[in-house]
């Protein structure tokens, strides 16, 4: 058989944590992204550049300094422990936080283009109408943006399940439980077992094509990616 049940379960864990990240990431970064693309406060560039730092920072860099936070002597950790749920290193939850932070700007950064797109003008004619913010939102913003949602939603998923470095740094390599596609390929290739290692990066190669592909066919990247 080309995949073998510890390639099913890497598998399964990958699409797991990331569809939990995006969901997670389109939850706490549309009210940043909004915010970003309409505030005039001068910590736009500061908390933008927070935001865009994994696009730029090495990704080891990230997990060494969330492996810090998370730890038993880390401020997180400490809290982490004192509630009773002991470290997230190693964990699940710790390879979520992970995913979310390093995959922000890919979710960020569509949704601020689309809002930005939208200007001011749908807004004030919907305050003329004496519509409350979540009207707004959801009857004006949201369908609006909707190109900016399905670009940031598709990014987001496909750059999680693409992890290796904050994942491996954070999560280590625990079958069934931090041992996802990325990590299981490179276990397969320090073991010399060349055969199965394609199998996975294959299926890897073939996914990432077929995202970019869907996203440059539709013109979702119009209003959501720049």
């Amino acid at each position: 058989m080309p995949l073998s049940g510890e390639d099913l379960a890497a598998i399964w864990l990958t699409l797991q944590l990331a569809s939990l990240t995006t969901l997670i990431l389109l939850l706490i970064g549309t009210p940043i992204a909004l915010w970003l693309a309409h505030t005039r406060s001068w910590l736009k560039g500061p908390v933008g550049a927070v935001v865009a730092l994994p696009l730029v920072l090495p990704p080891t860099v990230i997990g060494f300094y969330l492996l810090l936070t998370m730890g038993p002597n880390g401020f997180l950790g400490h809290f982490t422990q004192s509630i009773g749920l002991g470290t997230l290193t190693f964990s699940f939850p710790g390879l979520v936080i992970g995913s979310v932070i390093y995959s922000m700007p890919f979710v960020v950064q569509p949704l601020q283009n689309a809002f930005s797109a939208i200007g001011t003008r749908p807004l004030e004619v919907a305050a003329t109408l004496r519509a409350n913010p979540w009207d707004t939102f959801f009857s004006v913003v949201l369908p609006l943006a909707r190109p900016g949602f399905i670009t940031g939603a598709i990014l987001g998923f496909a750059h999680t399940v693409g992890e290796f470095g904050v994942v491996l740094m954070i999560g280590g390599n625990i079958p069934g439980k931090t041992r996802v596609v990325s990590v299981q390929i490179y276990d397969h290739v320090e073991s010399m077992e060349y055969l199965q290692a394609h199998w996975l990066a294959g299926a890897m190669l073939v996914f990432s094509f077929l995202v970019l592909l869907a996203l440059y066919s539709s013109g979702k990247t119009k209003a959501g990616w720049s």
